[in-house]
């Protein structure tokens, strides 16, 4: 499990304005809490939040938050939401969960697949459904993503979640066998081509034949 360093500072202000120079100032407002913890609210870099991120791999990040100008100490957390501007797609505010090594979490995790498939090579196309899956386990076992062996899958075969193999200690809290990714045939789509085809053929004649004729 990688943490990623995180400084913090405390906030005692949680109207709009404050929240706006914080912005301006390249911060955002910030919460943390979690299960039998007093909820904080801090101020967080923008820049270093996105630095961190942007060098995590998979789509879970975990942070070791450093908290200063206080005492205290520092936080092991997850990412729960983090809101964006709707036209600018900047960040305006982060809810971190305090986690437990001791306590299981869940979170989403990327699919990647792995391997030619012989559907594929025979012409199929792959349909990934879900290209992140939630996984439940402690956070040292929490997987940086699901890799999927797609090289004997033939057209029309599928994998489902139960068919995913997982680390000791990593499972799957669904409560239905879905479907995860599916190996098309590439003639799904040819009939309606062809109906469209004889259809345009169809309304062409007619409209030649209800068109007056010319005189010499």
């Amino acid at each position: 499990m990688e943490l990623i360093e995180l400084k913090a500072n405390l906030r005692t202000e949680r109207k709009k304005g404050p929240a706006r120079r914080l912005r301006a100032a390249g911060k955002i407002p910030a919460v943390l809490y979690g299960p039998g913890a007093t909820t904080l609210a801090l101020t967080i870099d923008v820049a270093e939040l996105e630095t961190g991120m942007k060098n995590k791999a998979g789509s879970q990040s975990f942070f070791n938050i450093i908290i200063e100008g206080g005492d205290a100490p520092n936080k092991t957390a997850m990412i729960k939401d983090l809101q964006m501007h709707p036209v600018s797609r900047e960040m305006i505010h982060a809810d971190f969960y305090e986690i437990a090594m001791d306590r299981k979490i869940t979170g989403m995790v990327p699919v990647t697949v792995t391997g030619k498939s012989a559907g594929v090579e025979a012409g199929g196309m792959l349909q990934i459904i879900r290209r992140e899956l939630e996984v439940l386990c402690y956070p040292s076992k929490f997987p940086q993503e699901i890799v999927i062996d797609i090289t004997d899958l033939e057209i029309g075969d599928s994998v489902h979640i139960e068919e995913i193999p997982t680390e000791e200690g990593v499972e799957f809290p669904h409560e239905v066998d879905f479907t995860v990714l599916t190996i098309l045939s590439p003639s799904a789509e040819e009939p309606e081509e062809e109906e469209e085809e004889e259809e345009e053929e169809i309304e062409a004649g007619e409209e030649a034949a209800g068109e007056p004729g010319e005189e010499a």
